[in-house]
């Protein structure tokens, strides 16, 4: 069976990965003012260039930032857009840890007018990757339903759309300018990392959701066609994969359970390439989903955590793509870690050393697999 050439690749990563020493320290330097923006963005590049160089000599064929200029995986993108504010937490989240549940206040969301987009957003930031890589750069971003999920209707100000209907319409059109305007620059591989999906598989978080007035059996029919109108405009070249995460800061989850509430939408209404799944342990199901992946669609099976230190072996990774086969033929699977390392600025409790090994294991079990 031949690698590929497009993507996504047999082996691939999500994205984000554990930020440098001198990073943090030039970060923190710029929140007291000490260094200028100019500066900390010459200390992000150099520590870009760095990352991209690991990744390449790790044997990958696609490399990303790092999302080395983000705090969060999701926040520094959205705020970008006109009347979109970042607002104190007002709820604490669960989170579960393999060693027990951790409590943590994220910001949230709130859309206090008209959507628009003023400016590109991480148009230069992919401009700058793929000046520095010789192979495939891919550029994350938020999916757009991050902007309703958390807060549903009250977090969206009625005056400006009394009507969801029109939010989604503008959402749609702002996400479809910054899709466009990053092909224009170059870009063939985007991944939209898209939490509420796979928080949708999860029986307590549904019932949240039904609890701030939406109804989490239709929502995937309604996100599917927000993704779909965010890359009505790409160009046919354009791979897109959309990574469904069920929450990582500093090691710990928020969601579990398996795709079954959602495959069938996710795989035959959203318009992507692939599909990065969370698959390194019990709280994903099983594979049983993956019988409604369609032909011409890669399932990435995230089966190597980034939550862990401990290195899986190449033998137990073999035997779970063998189990994924038996509802998803292997010719449409691939493997990478199951998130990534570092989606908050904190990054997950694992070492630079270990996240290489994991890379580096997940480039030779691929290679072993699929040739």
């Amino acid at each position: 069976m031949a690698p590929r050439t497009t993507p996504p690749f047999r082996a691939d990563h999500v994205g984000s990965l554990l930020r440098p020493q001198f990073l943090l320290d030039a970060r923190d330097q710029r929140k007291r003012n000490e260094i200028s923006a100019d500066d900390l963005r010459k200390v992000e590049d150099q520590a870009i260039r760095e990352v991209v160089k690991l990744q390449e000599n790790i044997g990958l064929q696609v490399t990303t930032d790092g999302e080395f200029r983000r705090t969060y995986w999701h926040l520094d993108f959205l705020e970008q857009f006109s009347n979109v504010k970042v607002i104190p937490p007002s709820i604490k989240a669960k989170f579960h840890t393999h060693e027990g549940d951790i409590e943590f206040a994220p910001p949230g969301i709130r859309v206090e007018g008209k959507l628009a987009r003023p400016h590109p957003i991480f148009v230069e930031h992919f401009k700058f990757l793929k000046s520095v890589t010789k192979v495939t750069p891919k550029i994350t971003i938020p999916a757009p339903s991050n902007m309703h999920f958390r807060g549903g209707r009250k977090a969206i100000d009625e005056k400006a759309y009394p009507d969801l209907g029109e939010f989604y319409a503008d959402l749609g059109r702002v996400y479809s300018e910054e899709v466009k305007d990053l092909a224009d620059a170059g870009c063939r591989y985007l991944q939209i990392d898209e939490v509420n999906f796979a928080y949708l598989c999860d029986p307590k978080l549904r019932e949240q959701v039904q609890n701030i007035g939406s109804d989490p059996n239709s929502l995937p029919q309604t996100y599917a066609k927000l993704i779909n109108d965010s890359l009505a405009g790409k160009p046919d070249d354009m791979a897109v994969a959309m990574h469904l995460c069920r929450g990582n800061f500093k090691s710990a989850w928020v969601a579990e359970g398996g795709y079954e509430p959602v495959a069938d939408v996710l795989f035959n209404q959203v318009n992507v390439t692939g599909y990065f799944l969370e698959y390194d342990d019990e709280r994903s199901g099983d594979f049983a989903p993956l019988r409604f992946v369609p032909a011409g669609k890669t399932v990435i099976l995230g089966l190597v955590t980034t939550k862990l230190s401990k290195l899986e072996t190449k033998d137990s990774l073999k035997r779970r793509i063998e189990a994924a086969a038996k509802y998803c033929p292997l010719d449409r699977l691939a493997l990478s870690p199951q998130c990534g390392f570092s989606s908050t600025i904190e990054g997950n409790d694992i070492t630079v050393g270990e996240e290489i090994e994991k890379l580096k294991l997940v480039v030779e079990v691929a290679k072993e697999v699929w040739g």
